[in-house]
């Protein structure tokens, strides 16, 4: 099935998962769950990608980020939470609902994507995304986590982390972070001591977003490349069963 023919679908779980195992992409409805977005095949891996905080699964990050992950052979299945599908229809800005009912809607693509064959789906997501998607991993076991632009702290108060969960996730997990990501500089990253399984991949120059400044000579659009790359040479191996010793991405963090 192609995009185009994926697109404005209404399916159940048992299709979704029936459409994804033939390699259907686009956008559909899962009904009672949620909208989702499909892009490319899992050559290397798949991943549950949740959004950030004040934009969602059409914002131009996402919708960049999916294709990347698709080019560099990740199956990349973009979901929404129920706050920011009323946001769209409603026309107007609210913020995000308690992370703890986030964690609870983020459950039902989990069971949805433990179902398939093929490589396991790991979680990740963009900033609040990715926080959810580890607080579920703290609880529950899970192939892995890609967390772009993690949110340690809020801004300007690095004092307030959010590492208290961390101790707990035993799976391999993967940080890409802009260096000058105001929730995390590399510098306060480089300092926390995180778990043996966490890898960091900093973005040179990267906001929280990824955009670097002009005079770095670099573009949003190569960070997304190379957070999309990093992410499919990390879930590869453990998509074949050959697995690293965990540690730190080659340039990465010290």
């Amino acid at each position: 099935m192609t995009m185009a023919e994926a697109t404005s679908l209404r399916l159940s779980v048992d299709e979704v998962i029936e459409g994804l195992q033939a390699g259907i992409s686009g956008y559909c409805e899962v009904a009672g769950i949620g909208p989702l977005w499909i892009e490319g095949a899992p050559r290397r891996g798949r991943l549950l990608l949740a959004h950030g905080a004040g934009a969602g699964q059409d914002s131009a990050f996402m919708a960049g980020l999916r294709r990347a992950l698709a080019a560099a052979g990740i199956q990349a299945l973009g979901i929404e939470f129920d706050y920011m599908q009323r946001m769209r229809a409603e026309g107007r800005r609210r913020p995000p609902p308690r992370v703890e009912k986030l964690v609870e809607e983020l459950r039902p693509w989990c069971d949805i994507v433990s179902r398939l064959a093929g490589p396991p789906c790991w979680l990740g997501g963009k900033s609040m995304g990715g926080r959810v998607a580890s607080l579920l991993a703290a609880r529950e076991a899970v192939p892995g986590l890609a967390l772009c632009g993690y949110p340690f702290h809020p801004p300007g108060k690095p004092e307030s982390t959010r590492l208290a969960h961390w101790p707990a996730i035993a799976c391999p997990t993967l940080v890409l972070q802009g260096e000058r990501d105001p929730f995390g500089t590399r510098a306060e990253v480089e300092a926390y001591d995180l778990p043996a399984i966490a890898k960091v991949h900093f973005l040179g120059d990267g906001d929280h977003d990824w955009k670097p400044r002009k005079a770095s000579g670099l573009t949003q659009a190569r960070l997304i490349d190379e957070a999309a790359r990093a992410i499919a040479s990390t879930l590869e191996p453990h998509s074949r069963g050959d697995v690293s010793e965990p540690g730190v991405v080659d340039g990465d963090r010290r």
